[in-house]
């Protein structure tokens, strides 16, 4: 765990309304149709919780998919209106595909995503979690790949915690071996092991805030 004080800054194509979405339900027709067979059944599991956007390049890297899903928590008494101890939490999800992957290659993603919590946070009281969830989608896991994931653990306080504190975290998936590998901290798995039988409908962040 770290701390490295303040945080500043801000922050395809339609769906067709027939296609089947992977948990058999109908797509929104704002959510986009992706070529990629495997990426468009993983935009089926994910479309009820993430707002989902196609083919985004994020300060210089690009990325079939991004998701975003945000939570907002308050506390009231008695009505709405008097309400108190409010905060939210956002979780980032950035999915690409690649040749393969080496442990400096994630090493460089991890860097990326801490110089984006610089940019996107917005620091302040209310702020409770950002989650940035990095997906990369490859042939094979080599066994180093697989240690160093599994390890993996960053999360780093925003002011000693009390603007709350953001995660990074990796998932690598081989759906052709169907195989995964995945940081402590997420639980996306569900959503990219399409091999294994569904379970209850993950509450994502919810599961981590409460």
């Amino acid at each position: 765990m770290s701390d490295r004080g303040g945080r500043d800054g801000a922050g395809g194509g339609s769906a067709d309304p027939d296609e089947a979405t992977a948990t058999g339900e109908e797509a929104p027709e704002d959510v986009p149709v992706w070529e990629d067979e495997y990426v468009e059944r993983v935009s089926g599991r994910l479309l009820h919780n993430f707002d989902l956007e196609k083919e985004r390049t994020v300060a210089g890297e690009p990325f079939a998919l991004y998701g975003r899903m945000d939570i907002e928590s308050r506390k009231q008494l008695f009505h709405a209106a008097l309400n108190y101890a409010n905060h939210g939490s956002t979780e980032h999800l950035f999915v690409a595909r690649r040749d393969g992957v080496g442990v400096a290659d994630l090493e460089a993603l991890v860097e990326w995503a801490h110089d984006l919590a610089d940019e996107w946070i917005d620091a302040d009281e209310e702020h409770f979690s950002t989650d940035f969830t990095v997906a990369l989608v490859v042939p094979r896991i080599p066994e180093a790949v697989r240690e160093f994931v599994e390890r993996f653990k960053d999360r780093t306080l925003i002011r000693y915690g009390y603007y709350g504190h953001y995660e990074v975290n990796l998932v690598v998936v081989a759906p052709e071996r169907e195989e995964i590998a995945t940081s402590r901290a997420t639980d996306l798995d569900r959503a990219f092991a399409l091999w294994a039988e569904p379970e209850a409908e993950s509450s994502g962040l919810l599961s981590r805030l409460f």
